[in-house]
């Protein structure tokens, strides 16, 4: 019996968030009939990024250096860090071009139902290195969900000295920062609003 490659190719692309039966035989199809040097790339690129990506050794973004770009580009501002929930958040604040800070990725937001706990996502790393920075502000850019809430309070309640902010202009209740538009975020990151401890 032998293997059936172009099954295992649709099957392979199903893992794609989004991408279903029909969406993946028509890529295989297209990547083995119409662009075979696409194909070659995306293989060979795929195989590079999956062996030499790890996280920034800062901020926990992902990339193929001790550092990444943010965090090596010493003309961002010092001063702010933003924090988020996902590299997606990083990559949607980072399109608007409207914030110049640094930024913190917690991979997550504290959920104790599913076992999401402080240390899971690096939060007494951001504390040490807020205090190693000597950060002016902190924004908190977590969604804007119970968990994430939760997530800006309890980070909230951990920072003295330092004005916390959290943004809020436009991004709706219950919205995933990845999936709201460039302007939208760019709004939110210049409207924030400080927490103040009431």
């Amino acid at each position: 019996m032998h293997q059936d490659l172009l099954n295992d190719l649709i099957n392979a692309l199903t893992i794609l968030p989004g991408v279903g039966k029909k969406s993946a035989q028509r890529m295989a199809l297209y990547l083995l009939d119409k662009n075979k040097d696409g194909a070659s790339i995306l293989a060979k690129t795929m195989q590079e990024a999956v062996e030499e990506i790890s996280r920034c050794n800062r901020c926990r973004m992902l990339t193929s250096n001790d550092l990444c770009k943010i965090c090596a580009d010493t003309s961002r501002d010092e001063d702010n860090i933003c924090v988020v929930e996902s590299p997606s958040d990083v990559l949607a604040i980072e399109s608007t071009g409207g914030f110049r800070g640094k930024y913190f990725v917690l991979l997550g937001r504290l959920s104790p139902i599913e076992g999401v706990s402080p240390e899971d996502l690096g939060i007494n790393d951001f504390l040490n290195l807020i205090a190693k920075e000597q950060t002016n502000e902190v924004i908190l850019a977590t969604s804007s969900t119970v968990e994430g809430d939760a997530t800006a309070m309890f980070i909230k309640d951990h920072i003295n000295n330092i004005k916390v902010s959290r943004i809020s202009y436009g991004i709706p209740i219950g919205g995933e920062l990845e999936y709201v538009d460039g302007n939208t975020i760019a709004r939110a990151i210049q409207g924030r609003t400080e927490i103040n401890d009431d």
